[in-house]
């Protein structure tokens, strides 16, 4: 009786053991389970927060490996993850938390010559020229010491600009944050800004064709922006200084932040550039999409004009819109520049549409989509006009030939017959 009392003692013990085992392996799975559904959930939250554009790219596709050297410290890995490159010193960090490739303060320092190589100053701080020891060449913006951004702002910045990627946008193709300094790396455009070209006598007068091809750019670049990027990007600077061409005097759009219509303090500073502001923005503090079109309207009467806004373009435009012959004016605001090479009905067509966009009421102005739209229409009709005349120039010198053709036969066929007559005249004297 004893060893029953025993051994059904030492069975319950073992039960007990083994039920107080599985309990805490079910407390432990359930725990497990818990933190995979949070990191989950928390994955979601950012993927919907700063979601990847569907004709964005990743950071694999900036950058090639012919180009990655010391200071562009990342290679592309599988699945588009970036890994610091072997002998980079800023080990802290082996992924790029923004996955744009992150450059040391020590080498920007260096291919910038300690920062002489002052190129521009744009609103968020002076841009620098520099040269790379793989030969790149890039551009450099040291964004401004007093501002209150801090370390997870800047990134937040850096991941969202880092996704703005299109053809007709000066884009980021790295950072650096380190030392206090916060700046950005873009790409380097080796023609300067249009205003440089406007009103630089170094460089020469941009023809009219051309003028109009910087215009559809800089429309693109900027729809882009209101349209395309996710969130939507309204850039609130537009303005000549801000527009870059590469080596194809292709345009590109520069200098724009991460203001976005719902985030816009009405109690903030004006900002912007006077004579690109607009009058809405100015009254009411209220920053849109709306605001960039205005810009964009007058940014448009600059390249009629070759006038810079802030020295009474507008005015000047408003005299030629109240023609006192009831008609506009618009031929008479051109660029002197030009010597009159100026298709005048493109011009006209343009001008019409810089006169809506800087329409007083903002609801009355077209979309950047619209303006896309437009331009690229005008471009096509020239396109069209062009082929048109070529194949008429073409046609007319195939009616010379034939002409000629047709006028030697017949000289042949004359002198041929002079022959004839000549013989028979021959034969009838006897000569």
């Amino acid at each position: 009786m004893k060893d029953e009392s025993i051994g059904l003692i030492i069975g319950i013990s073992i039960g007990v053991v083994i039920g107080i085992g599985l309990a805490i392996s079910a407390l432990f799975c359930l725990r497990y389970h818990r933190k995979r559904s949070q990191i989950g959930n928390s994955s979601s939250r950012r993927a919907a927060t700063i979601p990847i554009r569907e004709n964005g790219v990743d950071s694999s596709t900036i950058l090639s490996d012919s180009t990655l050297g010391p200071e562009s410290p990342v290679r592309s890995g599988r699945n588009g993850m970036s890994f610091w490159l072997d002998g980079f010193k800023k080990s802290s960090n082996m992924v790029s938390a923004s996955g744009i490739p992150e450059y040391s303060y020590k080498d920007l320092q260096k291919a910038t010559y300690n920062f002489t190589t002052l190129i521009g100053q744009g609103a968020f701080g002076p841009v620098y020229k520099a040269q790379m020891s793989t030969g790149e060449t890039v551009a450099v913006k040291v964004l401004a010491t007093n501002s209150k951004q801090g370390e997870k702002e800047f990134q937040t910045e850096v991941m969202l600009l880092g996704r703005l990627h299109h053809r007709n946008l000066v884009n980021l193709v790295g950072y650096c944050a380190e030392k206090g300094q916060h700046m950005l790396v873009y790409v380097y455009m080796s023609k300067g800004s249009l205003a440089s070209h406007l009103y630089s006598e170094e460089n020469g007068a941009l023809g009219w064709d051309l003028r109009v091809h910087i215009a559809l750019d800089v429309a693109r670049g900027i729809e882009y922006l209101h349209d395309g990027a996710v969130p939507p990007v309204i850039h609130r600077d537009i303005k000549s200084s801000n527009i870059l061409l590469d080596q194809s005097m292709r345009a590109r759009v520069a200098d724009f932040g991460l203001s976005r219509e719902e985030m816009v303090d009405k109690h903030a500073a004006i900002r912007g550039t006077f004579g690109y502001l607009d009058p809405e923005y100015i009254s009411s503090g209220t920053f849109t999409k709306k605001s960039d079109v205005y810009s964009f309207g007058v940014l448009l009467f600059e390249l009629i004009a070759g006038r810079n806004p802030q020295q009474g373009l507008m005015e000047y435009v408003e005299l030629a819109a109240m023609n006192t012959e009831g008609k506009v004016g618009w031929e008479e605001i051109v660029d002197s520049r030009l010597e009159g090479k100026c298709d005048f009905e493109e011009l006209n067509e343009v001008a019409a549409l810089a006169y809506k966009c800087i329409n007083r009421g903002p609801k009355k102005r077209p979309s950047m989509r619209d303006i896309v739209q437009v331009l690229t229409r005008i471009l096509k009709s020239r396109h069209q006009k062009n082929h048109h005349h070529k194949n008429s120039l073409s046609a007319t010198a195939d009616e010379v030939s034939i002409d000629v053709d047709q006028l030697e036969t017949k000289t042949s066929i004359t002198h041929h017959r002079r022959e004839e007559s000549i013989d028979s005249t021959a034969d009838m004297y006897d000569v």
